[in-house]
This record gives C-alpha cells, sequence and structure tokens, in this order.
C-alpha cells in the first residue's frame, strides 16, 4: 500500500482498482453494485458537494435509512475531505436540535418525512442546504447531482485531518463530540483486515447500521479495504440473515443477534458450513452464549472490545485461542494499561481503570478542549472509563463501566440524558436509571423513579409516553418502578450499585 495515501478513500480505491466489477454489495432482491458503480455515485456526491461551494473540514449532517446510496455519501464525503456526520435515525427534534447547533454542518441530508423538521432547524442555525435521501435510492440529492460527472479526484488530506465526527453523551447529559481522522481510521481498518485475515473471496453478511462504529467503520472498513463483497441487508432479520448464511463467510453482529439465531429452530451447523467467522461486539458476550454457539454450530464467536472514541482496541485471535469473557490481547499497536485512581499499573488479574494509547484513538473533542485534555494523561494515553482487568495470557476483561453506561441492543445509553428527561416531567421528584440483564437486549434500560408528594396519577405509562417523545426508542425505558427514595452513600450519591443489584431479576 503506498505510503503517500493519507485519505482513507484512497487505501478503498486502492482495492476497488484490482476487481472493478467485483460485486461490492448484494442487495436482498438480487440486485447487485459493483465497485466501479460506488466509485461513480460517489463521486457524483462529491462533485455536487464541490459545486455548492462546500470545502473540506465542513461537515455534512446526515439522518437517512440505511442503502447503497447512504453508503456513497459516505464515501463522497471521504473523497471530498468532508466531515461525516450520521445520526441515528431514532433521534427526535429535541436530541437532532442540540447536534445540529453543535456541528454546524454546511449541508443536511434527510429522509423526506424529516424534511420539514430539518429545514427548521437549517434556517435556526443559518444552513443553506437540505437535502433528501430514500433508501429507495431517490431524492433531491440523487436528482440534483445527476448532472456531474462521475469521476472525482480524491482530495489530499493530511492523516489528522477529520474524516467523521460521531457524538457520544456524557453523564453529565452533554453530547461529546468525537473527532475521528482519516489516521484513525485508516490505522483500525488495515489493523483489524489483517488481523481477522480478511481477503477479496470474502463475503460479509452485513445487517448492522451504518451510523455508528460498528456497522460504519469496523464491517464496511475491512470489506472495502481488502475488497471483499458485502450481502447488504437493511436491519437484522433472523430469516434473511439464515437464508444467506450459507452464500457469506463473515457475520459481524451484537451480542443479541447471536441469542436470536440460538433460538430460531432454522439455525443449524449446517447453516454455517461455509461461514469463516463470527465476530462480536458493541456489547459485552454471555460465557453462556458463547458456549451453546459453540456446541450448536462448531464456531466460537470471536468477541473483541471497542469504543466510538477508538474504533477496536482489542480482539480475541483469529487463529489461536478464544477465551469467552475476554476481549482478547491488544491489537497490533494498540497499548493498554490497567490502573488504579492515582493511575499507577495494577497487577496481573488486578481490576481497575482501563487506559488505551495508540493510533486508533481520537483526535480529541469537538469545541471541547478542556475534556480532551482531563480525559488523555500527559503521556497519550485515552482514559476509557471502563474497569478491567488482564490476565497471564495478556487478554483484556472488562468487568464494569465506571461511567454507568448502559449497552441496550448495541447501542449505548447514557442515563443522565435519560434522567433529566424523566425529571422534568411534572410529578417526578428525582429519578435513576439503570440497566439490568436482559436476555434478548443483553441490558435494558429501567428507571427508578420518585413521585412527587403530590403526584399520585403520575403512571408508570405515562412517563413512558413522554420519554418517547424526547428520546430515541432504544433510551425510552422497558420499566418504570417507583420507590419512596434512592438509596444513597454517606455523600448523598445515589448508589447506582444498589439499584441494579436490587433489580437484576427484572427480566427474568
Amino acid at each position: 500500500m503506498p505510503k503517500e495515501f493519507s485519505n482513507l478513500f484512497d487505501h478503498f480505491d486502492h482495492s476497488f482498482s484490482k476487481n472493478p466489477s467485483k460485486p461490492a454489495l448484494i442487495l436482498d432482491t438480487g440486485k447487485e453494485y459493483n465497485f466501479t458503480l460506488l466509485n461513480h455515485i460517489s463521486s457524483k456526491f462529491a462533485s455536487f458537494f464541490c459545486e455548492l461551494g462546500v470545502k473540506p473540514g465542513d461537515r455534512i449532517s446526515i439522518q437517512i435509512d440505511k442503502s447503497p446510496e447512504s453508503l456513497c455519501l459516505y464515501l463522497a464525503c471521504l473523497k471530498a475531505g468532508l466531515t461525516y456526520h450520521p445520526l441515528n435515525p431514532d433521534y427526535t427534534e429535541n436530541e437532532l436540535s442540540f447536534f445540529i447547533e453543535n456541528a454546524k454542518p454546511t449541508v443536511i441530508v434527510c429522509i423526506e418525512k424529516k424534511f420539514n423538521l430539518f429545514k427548521k432547524l437549517a434556517q435556526i442555525n443559518e444552513i443553506d442546504h437540505v437535502f433528501t435521501l430514500e433508501k429507495d435510492g431517490s431524492g433531491t440529492l440523487v436528482d440534483e447531482s445527476d448532472h456531474c460527472v462521475h469521476e472525482f479526484k480524491t482530495i489530499e488530506t493530511s492523516s489528522n485531518h477529520i474524516a467523521a465526527l460521531l457524538y457520544s453523551s456524557g453523564t453529565t447529559g452533554r453530547p461529546k463530540g468525537i473527532m475521528l481522522s482519516h489516521k484513525n481510521l485508516i490505522s483500525n481498518t488495515k489493523t483489524l483486515s489483517e488481523y481477522w485475515e480478511f481477503t477479496n473471496e470474502d463475503v460479509l453478511l452485513h445487517a448492522l447500521p451504518i451510523f455508528h462504529v460498528h456497522g460504519l467503520f469496523v464491517a464496511i472498513g475491512c470489506a472495502l479495504y481488502s475488497g471483499a463483497s458485502m450481502c447488504w441487508l437493511e436491519k437484522f432479520n433472523v430469516e434473511k440473515i439464515i437464508a444467506n448464511l450459507p452464500s457469506c463467510s463473515v457475520l459481524m453482529g451484537v451480542p443479541t443477534y447471536y441469542t436470536r439465531l440460538l433460538a430460531s429452530p432454522e439455525f443449524s451447523e449446517k447453516t454455517c458450513a461455509n461461514m469463516r467467522v463470527f465476530i462480536s461486539g458493541s456489547a459485552p458476550l454471555l460465557e453462556e452464549t458463547f458456549h451453546d454457539f459453540k456446541q450448536l454450530t462448531g464456531h466460537e464467536i470471536l468477541e473483541r472490545y471497542g469504543m466510538t472514541e477508538t474504533n477496536m482496541n482489542t480482539s480475541n485471535p483469529i487463529s489461536g485461542q478464544r477465551k469467552p469473557g475476554t476481549v482478547g490481547p491488544p491489537l497490533p499497536g494498540v497499548e493498554v494499561r490497567v490502573v488504579d485512581d492515582n493511575e499507577n499499573d495494577l497487577s496481573i488479574n488486578e481490576i481497575g481503570n482501563l487506559f488505551v494509547r495508540g493510533p486508533n484513538v481520537f483526535e480529541g473533542y469537538w469545541k471541547m478542549p478542556e475534556k480532551t485534555e482531563e480525559d488523555f494523561t500527559r503521556d497519550g494515553y485515552f482514559k476509557t472509563g471502563d474497569k478491567a482487568k488482564i490476565d497471564d495470557d495478556g487478554y483484556v476483561s472488562i468487568v464494569g463501566r465506571s461511567k454507568d453506561m448502559i449497552i441496550s441492543g448495541g447501542l449505548n445509553v447514557y442515563p443522565k440524558e435519560v434522567e433529566l428527561i424523566l425529571d422534568d416531567i411534572e410529578g417526578v421528584y428525582e429519578s435513576a436509571v439503570i440497566g439490568v440483564p436482559h436476555q434478548d437486549l443483553g441490558e435494558a434500560v429501567v428507571a427508578v423513579v420518585v413521585k412527587n408528594e403530590t403526584s399520585a396519577e403520575i403512571t408508570a405509562q405515562i412517563l413512558i409516553e413522554k420519554a418517547k417523545k424526547e428520546l430515541a426508542g432504544y433510551k425510552v425505558p422497558k420499566q418504570i418502578i417507583f420507590v419512596d427514595a434512592l438509596p444513597r452513600n454517606t455523600m448523598s450519591k445515589v448508589q447506582k450499585n444498589v439499584l441494579r443489584d436490587t433489580h437484576k431479576l427484572t427480566f427474568t
């Protein structure tokens, strides 16, 4: 790979050029998009943005459904040196207004159903361009870029040029913009492709959403970097996964995917006969799931560990021991430390705070230099906020999250963000949001609520319905538990560990 490639798209294009007519995407309808077609569509989008006067470094905010054209839009941003800013399609107006105000994009792309909402937000924030893109490939972005040429010379970028801006809410409730550079994405894509032994003979079964790291940078990155094909599903569906497994070699998913496959009577060892590897991430994989999957299929699920801020940090190996309950050793080029609260290194198998350093670690928080400085050590380690231990073989186990983040169905839920919504509802005195074990989701969001003395009419259904208007569906509590008071320590801090233990059997 030429060393001068500092734009991620150049690395993809290097693979494209080897077999331009090969199917890059295979849809469940049978329709195919080869590498040449992906290149042409993305070049048209990139050319159109340049016509509009969009400059390298400008943000393109996107809330659309998964489609081949949505992938091309991401590639167009890479080509033109623009900063790709994907938004979860479930975000509500309340959430979107913050993201748009904070990111200050030059262009917004949305589905037609959300056009009026985004047009309003654009006017408030003095944004001139709002386009639509539907999952069937139609929309004003496609129409207005149709006249553009399908050849576009990739913009030369510095290695630390910001390729993507993803938001991850903090425990204070204020979302943080995470700046991922071309260097971050290139290093992780190259490392994972080689470590997981991807080749152009692979077919990746892609059923993940593409608004976050797992589906966008990890899955797509490995496929495009290696020249592999992708069987492209709009979303996870057990029947479609099982139907497509025989023609695929790799599946990446969250633990929920694997528990749902195991629950299907149609899933068997024969179904997996052509599979090379099953990879799991975004949430902890239960050891029970690991063993049940191996017993049924003969395959050991490969678990790895990453974050929005870092992409992937560790991984169990392709060749070698895969230890259930661990996320493997550090990836090549990545360094990890487990330290105490005074940042002193701990011994083997001692639990402490996990720090990470490497070219995969993000450039910093958008417009938050003080927070960036706070979350890094002087020698460049990122403080992940996760509790971990490292065994004799160097395998890392994640044992908890010091920031109380909930991972539900592979998606991050930050308790404070939900609590702020609930606490603002008339009749609620205070709330504490926790994650509790859930067979399907891994963790389910539960709100423990204290009512005002005069709010007897407040019900769980009322709170859930009000939360649905302000929050994406996966953040809405699956259950409301009313209590007289929240447990607190001597410093008056709510003891969420006590709440989690008290309510751990809620869904069993």
